[in-house]
């Protein structure tokens, strides 16, 4: 492992230097991954170890997820199966499915998981929350597991660029004594740019934390914030869109992505720079009292029970729809959908 300065914390993290892709098919070579769902995190990282050249076949109830497994280039019959032949066949489990979803199933996974195979998530919340869940791998197995930080699109358009997500990996428990050079050869496999460790409970506290946080709630609640405050102040909603949400995700990010929030300071015009000196810390001790409260809040479990009771309820797809609509034709994303259509390559 590479020993890296984060900030003056130094730390080990696992680089496709000295992990190739090469070691990681070695590794591997005797194996077959079976990914169970075909969703949201199934298709980026099934076929990008296909693309890899893994042994990979998928587990997938018939419907329209299995059409579009087909459509990728699964083949009933060869690489594609029902989800019980598939977790038959299967020497590693990718256990793939959301977190209602994995509860629902696990018995089913439990019963196919023979001594020596291997089972592996993609997020901690089964295994951590494992009083709620239910879910308790059989000690004669390997669990580990793989989060790439990004959606699963994301790891696949990554991928077929060339370029590649960080993904954080973990061992919970190492049966046959190899759980963590296999652990490590999946997240190469699957596309990961680096890999830093972690265990199931960081993993699962932290991601709970920042999908409600930065990455999509607090982010959707600022720009509503900022979006409201200029419309009711006679800007367009043009102007308000662009200013809150245009200007940030197609100019800025992307440079902050690229050369960190410093230089980005560094480079913008003296007075842009001035404001955001002076208005940072302000935000910061707004919101700081509302991750705290996030944060507590998944440390007890909160969200892990919500999660599970509101998703597994057999009206949630319908009231989802409803709060998605919300959002959808909100003016705010009703003005960004007509934004989008005059970006110049939509030309």
């Amino acid at each position: 492992m590479a020993t890296i300065n984060f900030g003056g914390v130094e730390e080990q993290v696992v680089t496709r230097e000295e992990f190739p892709l090469e070691k990681a098919r070695e590794v591997l070579a005797s194996e077959v991954i079976a990914v169970i769902g075909y969703g949201v995190q199934g298709p980026g990282q099934s076929l990008n170890m296909r693309d890899n050249g893994f042994n990979v076949i998928v587990g997938q109830r018939k419907g329209k997820t299995y059409d579009k497994a087909v459509a990728d280039g699964w083949v009933p019959g060869e690489t594609l199966f029902e989800i019980e032949e598939a977790l038959e066949r299967g020497t590693i489990i990718c256990f793939l499915l959301s977190d209602a979803a994995q509860i629902e199933l696990w018995p089913t996974v439990k019963a196919a998981l023979k001594p020596g195979k291997s089972l592996y998530f993609s997020h901690g919340f089964g295994v951590t929350y494992k009083d709620q869940t239910g879910i308790v791998p059989p000690a004669d197995v390997d669990v580990f597991l793989v989060a790439p930080k990004g959606s699963g699109t994301s790891l696949r358009r990554l991928f077929v660029e060339g370029k590649g997500l960080n993904s954080s990996f973990a061992i919970y428990q190492d049966a046959s004594g190899h759980a963590r050079e296999k652990c490590i050869a999946m997240g190469i496999g699957v596309g990961s740019g680096y890999l830093f460790e972690t265990d199931f409970y960081k993993e699962v506290t932290s991601d709970l934390t920042g999908e409600r946080g930065t990455l999509m709630g607090a982010i959707q609640g600022i720009f509503a914030a900022q979006y409201e405050v200029l419309r009711a102040n006679g800007h367009s909603p043009s102007e308000a869109f662009n200013e809150t949400v245009e200007e940030l995700t197609q100019s800025l990010m992307p440079l902050v992505a690229e050369n960190g929030m410093d230089w980005m300071y560094a480079n913008c015009s003296t007075t842009a720079q001035r404001g955001a000196l002076d208005w940072w810390k302000p935000f910061r001790d707004a919101t700081k009292p509302v991750f705290e409260k996030l944060y507590n809040s998944v440390k007890a479990g909160e969200q892990a029970n919500i999660s599970i009771t509101r998703n597994s309820q057999p009206d949630y797809r319908e009231k989802l729809e409803g709060e998605l609509a919300e959002l959808r034709e909100s003016e705010m994303w009703q003005a960004g959908t007509a934004v989008r259509s005059l970006r110049p390559e939509r030309s």
